[in-house]
């Protein structure tokens, strides 16, 4: 079974699938599998991070799926510890070592990290790794518009990508916005609010019920409408074929302004403020 997912074009002229899998927890050969699972299923952007401790798990499944590796579009991402430029290139190798990959297709700094104040370095190390084919696209994860505009004054070399916390209880319309003033693609982790009460809420089942969709369903459309890569999580080929499966309806006006307004001031599910917010 495939899927057939749109792409979106990067501002560096690479391009991504409009939805892909989050890997967080997936280890091991249960993990792998699961990823194979996805990777059949049609999917073809796997995101990982240094700190999931999977890495291998994907490059493994990698490996032992059907699809060639040039088909794929993997992610991982660099931990706060090694943010200093001559650590941050080692960790870019040793993702690669762990991997068993020979390069990247997106690498993002994964938090800001401000009170360390070392994000610019680790950035300079990130566009070093990719003129050395390390990593074909760079990017950055949390980082706030003040952020980014430092990165670019200082090295001239804007992010293709910032993947920030995007669900309906947080929708980060004004950061999106800039994004797109700024040709930055915006990628949604927790892209269903890590499936709590979000599943249950009465506007989205009205919508759901309308369409004949799951309400996880039209929350990923509404990412998509809204021109953000979404990576929901999934180890069940099930909920995996589900969370891909929304290319054949629309959401009208409407209901996207609907979804919208479900948007809270304290929406963050774990309270974590790229402002203040130092990742290990």
């Amino acid at each position: 079974m495939s899927t057939l997912i749109p792409e979106v074009t990067l501002n560096d002229g690479t391009s991504l699938p409009s939805i892909g899998l989050g890997t967080y927890k997936l280890k091991g050969n249960t993990g792998a599998n699961s990823i194979i699972s996805a990777i059949h299923q049609g999917y073809r952007l796997i995101d990982s991070a240094y700190n999931y401790e999977n890495e291998g798990t994907v490059g493994e499944a990698v490996r032992r799926s059907s699809v060639p590796r040039q088909h794929l579009r993997i992610t991982s991402k660099l931990p706060g510890r090694y943010h200093t430029y001559e650590k941050a290139v080692t960790t870019i190798q040793e993702s690669l070592y762990r991997s068993n990959l020979d390069y990247y297709d997106l690498y993002l700094i994964h938090w800001p990290n401000p009170r360390q104040d070392q994000y610019v370095e680790a950035w300079q190390a990130l566009i070093d790794a990719k003129k050395w084919g390390l990593i074909r696209s760079i990017g950055v994860c949390n980082f706030l518009p003040e952020h980014i505009e430092r990165l670019e004054k200082e090295t001239s070399v804007k992010p293709s990508i910032n993947q920030i916390e995007l669900h309906p209880y947080f929708n980060q319309a004004e950061q999106r916005k800039w994004h797109e003033a700024h040709q930055i693609i915006t990628e949604s982790w927790s892209p269903l609010a890590r499936a709590n009460d979000v599943l249950h809420n009465e506007t989205l089942k009205n919508i759901a019920n309308r369409h004949h969709k799951t309400v996880s369903q039209v929350i990923l459309r509404w990412h998509f409408q809204l021109g953000a890569i979404s990576i929901p999580k999934s180890a069940s080929p099930e909920r995996q074929l589900e969370n891909i499966s929304i290319f054949d309806f629309s959401l009208d006006d409407s209901e996207m302004n609907q979804i919208t307004t479900l948007s809270r001031p304290d929406g963050r599910i774990n309270n974590q403020d790229p402002a203040t917010y130092e990742e290990f």
